[in-house]
């Protein structure tokens, strides 16, 4: 994997662990390496983490834990460029992340989408509880019908709070870039930074 890298694999991972677990920038972790008497570019680490994070994130995902029966999914706004967009997010009973997708919708298309993304995980949940937005329960009929569904804003604390990392990251990061740069960063940081925060 680190073949024709002049740094070892250690300090390519560690570099790319402090990016997506702690809300730190490129700059912050270049000074970080330098204190430990490691010269590394900001670049550099900008190029490992682009290219080995997603590969650490499906690692993470191929050992995790069991999936608990009951998912809790929400939708937060995201906006990039002065455009909106609706980042999807699923989270279980023990808050361990299930997926997300940023959509540029709200309605019952945009969460076929997204429960047919968390079909090809291989799990169904025997309970899915979101907040009252009719999208959920129209998609719900035709895509997981034999799952309860719970409605109700107070029940679903679990997924709004999963998204306060996000809110983290979009800050330090200054928004982001494009709906592709933040897919491709969430779907990476969230089962990595997930990982090393136990519950």
């Amino acid at each position: 994997m680190y073949s024709r890298h002049r740094f070892p694999g250690e300090i390519i991972s560690h570099c790319v662990w402090l990016y997506y677990t702690f809300p730190l920038s490129y700059r912050d972790i270049e000074k970080m390496m330098l204190y430990r008497g490691i010269e590394v570019t900001y670049e550099t680490i900008r190029e490992w983490c682009q290219k080995f994070g997603q590969q650490y994130a499906n690692q993470v995902r191929r050992k995790r834990p069991y999936i608990m029966d009951k998912w809790h999914l929400d939708e937060m706004v995201v906006t990039i460029k002065k455009q909106q967009y609706y980042l999807w997010r699923a989270v279980d009973s023990e808050g361990n992340m299930l997926d997300v997708l940023l959509q540029r919708h709200r309605d019952t298309e945009a969460a076929k989408r997204f429960f047919k993304l968390l079909k090809k995980h291989g799990f169904v949940p025997r309970v899915m509880v979101t907040n009252k937005l009719k999208s959920y329960e129209a998609a719900k009929k035709q895509v997981l019908s034999s799952v309860e569904h719970r409605q109700h804003k107070g029940l679903n604390n679990r997924a709004e709070n999963s998204h306060q990392p996000t809110r983290v990251r979009e800050r330090r990061m200054r928004r982001f870039k494009s709906p592709g740069q933040a897919q491709r960063f969430l779907s990476t940081s969230d089962p990595i930074r997930g990982h090393f925060h136990p519950k």
